[in-house]
């Protein structure tokens, strides 16, 4: 499999639906904290934290000296159960009114970011309805799946077309695709901005991937 993506196709991954570049990569050190899965779930899901945060050469930390936890992520069956979560409506504004258009929609999943002063990412909250769906879903794959989803600030249009997991035909699990895990890698290269709207930094995330 290839490990190559052309600067189109990454800018691609980056451009919003409405036609925005915007790149942003954690800033600080990630601090996982999970809701709603019993003691297996929970462990599948930090590993897989932590091989996500590995390749991309990120950190992780015990603590955020601000949040506490700054990667929430929330299982659940009902979107009428996050508004009974004591002190989410102070994390998430307008909590309600978003949880009633979610319902509306029948989601059953939605990601915050929320940004420091130089637009690095400083908090995520990730919630997902364990639907019929979702709930066929394999542990693992769902927890690759989501936290590769939360490396990086991808275009709301990323992955609707392909996956960002490969199946393992002769396993039957899945891996990151090689060239998205490359991505991820160079995403988080020192010399490259934690944030960017400049649709060129997708010619500059291409010579990194090439020289990996």
């Amino acid at each position: 499999m290839s490990v190559t993506l052309t600067p189109a196709e990454i800018e691609a991954l980056f451009l919003r639906s409405d036609e925005t570049f915007l790149f942003a990569r954690w800033g600080r050190p990630i601090v996982p904290v999970v809701f709603g899965v019993d003691d297996r779930t929970l462990g599948v899901i930090k590993g897989a934290i932590e091989a996500v945060v590995a390749l991309a050469g990120h950190r992780m930390a015990g603590t955020d000296p601000e949040l506490g936890a700054n990667l929430m992520m929330f299982f659940f069956r009902d979107w009428q159960e996050l508004p009974e979560v004591p002190g989410l409506d102070r994390l998430v504004p307008d909590l309600g009114p978003l949880v009633a258009r979610l319902q509306e929609a029948e989601a059953n999943q939605y990601r915050i970011f929320r940004f420091d002063e130089a637009g690095a990412i400083r908090a995520c909250f990730v919630f997902l309805r364990m639907d019929e769906a979702l709930g066929a879903v394999p542990a693992e794959t769902l927890a690759l799946s989501q936290i590769v989803q939360t490396i990086l600030l991808w275009s709301d249009r990323a992955f609707m077309d392909r996956s960002a997991l490969a199946e393992l035909p002769d396993e039957g699990g899945v891996i990151l695709r090689p060239e998205i895990a490359a991505l991820i890698r160079a995403g988080y290269h020192p010399v490259l901005p934690g944030m960017s709207r400049d649709p060129s930094l997708a010619l500059r995330l291409a010579a990194r991937m090439a020289v990996q």
